[in-house]
Protein backbone atom coordinates (compact mmCIF):
# COMPACT_ATOMS: atom_id res chain seq x y z
CA UNK A 1 0.00 0.00 0.00
CA UNK A 2 3.05 2.03 0.36
CA UNK A 3 4.41 1.74 -3.18
CA UNK A 4 1.26 2.43 -4.10
CA UNK A 5 0.99 5.78 -2.01
CA UNK A 6 3.85 6.93 -3.76
CA UNK A 7 2.48 5.94 -7.18
CA UNK A 8 -0.31 8.45 -6.72
CA UNK A 9 1.67 11.31 -5.03
CA UNK A 10 3.82 11.07 -8.09
CA UNK A 11 0.77 10.71 -10.67
CA UNK A 12 -0.41 13.99 -9.15
CA UNK A 13 2.66 15.49 -9.71
CA UNK A 14 2.96 14.32 -13.37
CA UNK A 15 -0.60 15.19 -13.97
CA UNK A 16 1.04 19.15 -13.05
CA UNK A 17 3.79 18.89 -15.27
CA UNK A 18 1.65 17.38 -18.06
CA UNK A 19 -0.85 20.77 -17.38
CA UNK A 20 1.87 23.13 -17.92
CA UNK A 21 3.00 21.27 -21.12
CA UNK A 22 0.00 21.06 -22.90
CA UNK A 23 -1.13 25.03 -22.15
CA UNK A 24 2.28 26.06 -22.85
CA UNK A 25 1.67 23.90 -26.66
CA UNK A 26 -1.77 25.68 -26.65
CA UNK A 27 -1.08 29.15 -26.60
CA UNK A 28 2.10 28.72 -28.60
CA UNK A 29 -0.53 27.04 -30.91
CA UNK A 30 -2.47 30.37 -30.57
CA UNK A 31 0.84 32.45 -31.19
CA UNK A 32 1.76 30.48 -34.59
CA UNK A 33 -2.09 30.97 -36.05
CA UNK A 34 -1.94 34.70 -35.33
CA UNK A 35 1.38 35.00 -36.65
CA UNK A 36 0.45 33.44 -39.96
CA UNK A 37 -2.03 35.72 -40.23
CA UNK A 38 -5.15 33.85 -38.56
CA UNK A 39 -7.65 34.55 -35.47
CA UNK A 40 -8.16 33.21 -32.44
CA UNK A 41 -11.86 34.07 -31.25
CA UNK A 42 -14.81 32.26 -29.26
CA UNK A 43 -15.15 30.82 -33.16
CA UNK A 44 -11.73 29.64 -33.81
CA UNK A 45 -12.38 26.16 -31.47
CA UNK A 46 -10.27 24.72 -28.58
CA UNK A 47 -6.38 23.53 -30.49
CA UNK A 48 -5.45 19.99 -28.81
CA UNK A 49 -3.33 21.59 -25.92
CA UNK A 50 -6.14 23.01 -24.40
CA UNK A 51 -8.60 20.72 -24.98
CA UNK A 52 -6.08 18.15 -23.09
CA UNK A 53 -5.82 20.95 -20.42
CA UNK A 54 -9.20 21.03 -20.04
CA UNK A 55 -9.66 17.05 -19.49
CA UNK A 56 -6.82 16.30 -17.87
CA UNK A 57 -7.39 18.96 -15.38
CA UNK A 58 -10.92 19.20 -14.47
CA UNK A 59 -11.12 15.19 -14.56
CA UNK A 60 -7.98 13.20 -14.62
CA UNK A 61 -5.87 14.78 -11.82
CA UNK A 62 -9.18 15.37 -9.59
CA UNK A 63 -9.86 11.81 -9.82
CA UNK A 64 -6.38 10.72 -9.02
CA UNK A 65 -6.10 13.53 -6.56
CA UNK A 66 -8.99 11.87 -4.69
CA UNK A 67 -7.78 8.18 -5.09
CA UNK A 68 -4.92 9.33 -3.31
CA UNK A 69 -6.89 10.93 -0.65
CA UNK A 70 -8.45 7.55 -0.09
CA UNK A 71 -5.31 5.49 -0.31
CA UNK A 72 -3.53 7.66 2.59
CA UNK A 73 -5.92 6.20 5.05
CA UNK A 74 -4.88 3.19 4.32
CA UNK A 75 -1.36 3.46 3.38
CA UNK A 76 -0.03 4.07 7.49
CA UNK A 77 2.47 6.65 6.45
CA UNK A 78 3.42 9.01 8.87
CA UNK A 79 1.34 12.38 7.95
CA UNK A 80 0.53 10.92 4.64
CA UNK A 81 -3.24 11.36 4.77
CA UNK A 82 -2.30 15.28 5.96
CA UNK A 83 -0.21 15.88 2.53
CA UNK A 84 -2.46 14.10 0.48
CA UNK A 85 -5.53 15.84 2.15
CA UNK A 86 -3.20 19.01 1.07
CA UNK A 87 -2.57 17.69 -2.40
CA UNK A 88 -6.14 17.01 -2.87
CA UNK A 89 -7.89 20.64 -1.41
CA UNK A 90 -4.79 22.24 -3.64
CA UNK A 91 -6.53 20.25 -6.63
CA UNK A 92 -10.03 21.39 -5.37
CA UNK A 93 -8.42 25.20 -5.21
CA UNK A 94 -7.24 24.89 -8.81
CA UNK A 95 -10.25 23.69 -10.24
CA UNK A 96 -11.93 26.80 -8.62
CA UNK A 97 -9.25 29.18 -9.59
CA UNK A 98 -9.86 28.30 -13.35
CA UNK A 99 -13.47 28.92 -13.11
CA UNK A 100 -12.91 31.70 -11.42
CA UNK A 101 -9.57 33.46 -13.97
CA UNK A 102 -12.60 33.41 -16.85
CA UNK A 103 -14.15 35.73 -15.79
CA UNK A 104 -11.28 37.81 -13.65
CA UNK A 105 -8.35 36.94 -15.72
CA UNK A 106 -5.84 38.33 -12.94
CA UNK A 107 -6.92 35.34 -10.84
CA UNK A 108 -4.99 33.32 -13.43
CA UNK A 109 -2.01 34.03 -12.04
CA UNK A 110 -3.23 32.46 -9.07
CA UNK A 111 -3.89 29.41 -10.95
CA UNK A 112 -0.41 29.22 -12.39
CA UNK A 113 1.15 29.52 -8.91
CA UNK A 114 -1.26 27.27 -7.13
CA UNK A 115 0.37 24.87 -9.77
CA UNK A 116 3.23 24.89 -8.67
CA UNK A 117 1.78 24.41 -4.80
CA UNK A 118 0.23 21.81 -5.71
CA UNK A 119 3.62 20.19 -7.40
CA UNK A 120 5.12 20.48 -4.53
CA UNK A 121 2.57 18.92 -1.74
CA UNK A 122 2.61 16.18 -4.14
CA UNK A 123 6.36 15.39 -4.01
CA UNK A 124 6.40 16.14 -0.65
CA UNK A 125 3.54 13.24 -0.15
CA UNK A 126 5.79 11.10 -1.79
CA UNK A 127 9.21 11.88 -0.33
CA UNK A 128 7.01 10.59 2.86
CA UNK A 129 7.07 7.16 2.40
CA UNK A 130 10.83 5.73 3.70
CA UNK A 131 11.94 2.57 2.51
CA UNK A 132 12.20 0.48 6.00
CA UNK A 133 15.29 0.73 7.82
CA UNK A 134 17.72 -1.84 6.55
CA UNK A 135 19.52 -3.49 9.65
CA UNK A 136 22.92 -3.43 10.78
CA UNK A 137 24.89 -6.28 10.81
CA UNK A 138 27.46 -6.86 13.23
Amino acid sequence: MRSTYRVFAYLVAAGVLVQAASVAYAWFAVLQTIDAGGVFDKNAGANPGHFAHGIIGMAVIPLIALIFLILSFFAGIPGGAKWAGIAFGLTALQVALAFVSFSAPLVGTLHGLNALALLAAALVAARRVQRPAVPATA
